[in-house]
């Protein structure tokens, strides 16, 4: 379609449904990316330590999300590139970084992803986590076998966050948390946790998060000016269906503790469905799991994959075997070694600086016209982007200097 033509393109009902599935699927692939087994423990530990005050760190973060990932997909939106072309365009070779530590943070966490869906089915039939691995593997590939991987790919999350959803609001109503305290220390918390905020910032919108819904909806081709109206709502509606995850998890985690109940430290969020629904709540536990854990496996192979489709034409040609390599390689990991300790421990490390430089090279971007045009960016997004940057750098470089001991 030539540029002379596009004024005169209509939307068909059929291409506006699509592009309105396109969007709504962006905002379930990004909140169910951050939805993963690392989500569920991180929550439910936090949850014990600090109670109803949790509330407020969840508050906090929620508007730090928004703002980071506002900043994110709207950049993408008008400049109409990946993550790492803006990040090579603000500073050439800093895309290249940024895909690397991408890549193997994508790797190290998708054999943590495949290993808790292992887990998962292991809790919910009994059977082998490694065969549980293998079966989840198989039906991720499943997906990107289609020819219209994309809207399979948007369906099937959107489906599986619509149940995790409910499974979680089953085990809150049932574990009876004290709402009108938690919504109290939402506000007035009884100890302020900056570490705990940055640390929950991270986990819903830092490393690889927060693009694999900005880059779907380039893929489905929503880009461009005049997207950006419906590119803010996606964005916050992919916050806050992550969000109302965490809410509703919190919740069901401060009834059980409230309780009088202490978690088990290997495995703190099953003992939270097992207290609350017994032999019922624990394989309901493992569903969880798993539709966490899949959903993750799905939204890491395809967000690793799309950093790396710019870099060589026939990675962007054949993008959908690659994915299904990228799965292949995470589950015979797995399943041959078992967690990569030291790969895991090294991500962690690293996925801490990936915020702050793909949001630090987004913010100048954002006053580049080169990179934007006559596109004009808002005060308050940069403000908050700055403030972002300045918080996750500093924990960044803690983790950092906390985890490289460990790794020699």
């Amino acid at each position: 379609m030539t540029d002379k033509n596009r004024g005169h393109h209509v939307m068909t009902d059929k291409d506006k449904k699509s592009r309105r599935n396109s969007l709504i699927g962006a905002a379930f692939l990004m909140a169910t990316s951050a939805v993963g087994p690392g989500f569920l423990t991180q929550t439910a530990y936090f949850t014990e330590a600090l109670l109803a005050s949790f509330g407020f760190v969840i508050l906090a973060s929620i508007i730090l999300d928004i703002g980071a990932q506002l900043n994110v997909w709207r950049i993408i939106t008008v400049s109409k590139m990946r993550g790492q072309e803006i990040a090579n365009a603000v500073l050439p070779g800093l895309g290249f970084v940024v895909a690397i530590f991408i890549v193997i943070g994508g790797i190290a966490f998708n054999i943590g992803n495949i290993g808790g869906s292992g887990l998962g089915i292991n809790a919910m039939l009994g059977i082998d986590p490694r065969i549980g691995a293998v079966i989840t593997a198989g039906i991720a590939i499943f997906v990107f076998l289609s020819k219209e991987a994309g809207a399979a790919m948007d369906q099937i999350v959107k489906w599986l966050g619509a149940l995790l959803i409910i499974l979680i609001a089953y085990v809150m109503f049932v574990s009876q948390p004290p709402v009108g305290e938690a919504i109290y220390r939402s506000f007035v918390p009884l100890e302020l946790d900056v570490y705990a905020i940055i640390t929950i910032v991270g986990g819903t919108v830092g490393g690889y998060i927060t693009f694999s819904g900005g880059h779907r909806l380039l893929d489905a081709g929503i880009s461009g000016k005049e997207s950006i109206p419906e590119v803010n709502r996606t964005s916050v509606m992919g916050i806050l269906i992550a969000s109302a995850i965490r809410i509703l998890l919190f919740l069901a985690v401060l009834g059980v503790v409230s309780a009088g109940v202490s978690l088990d430290p290997d495995n703190p969020a099953a003992t939270v469905f097992q207290y609350a629904a017994g032999e019922f709540g624990y394989r309901m536990f493992g569903l969880v799991l798993w539709v966490a854990a899949i959903t993750s496996v799905i939204g890491a192979a395809y967000t690793s994959v799309s950093f790396l489709r710019t870099f060589h034409e026939k990675i962007d040609q054949y993008y959908r075997y690659w994915i299904i390599g990228f799965i292949l390689l995470s589950t015979l990991i797995f399943v041959f070694i078992g967690q990569a300790v030291t790969l895991l421990v090294f991500a962690g490390a690293v996925n801490g600086l990936i915020l702050p430089l793909t949001l630090g090279s987004i913010l100048l971007a954002a006053h580049n016209t080169k990179i934007v045009g006559d596109y004009k960016h808002p005060v308050w997004l940069t403000v908050f982007g700055i403030i972002i940057v300045v918080l996750t750098t500093f924990l960044g470089i803690r983790t950092l200097i906390q985890t490289l001991p460990q790794l020699f």
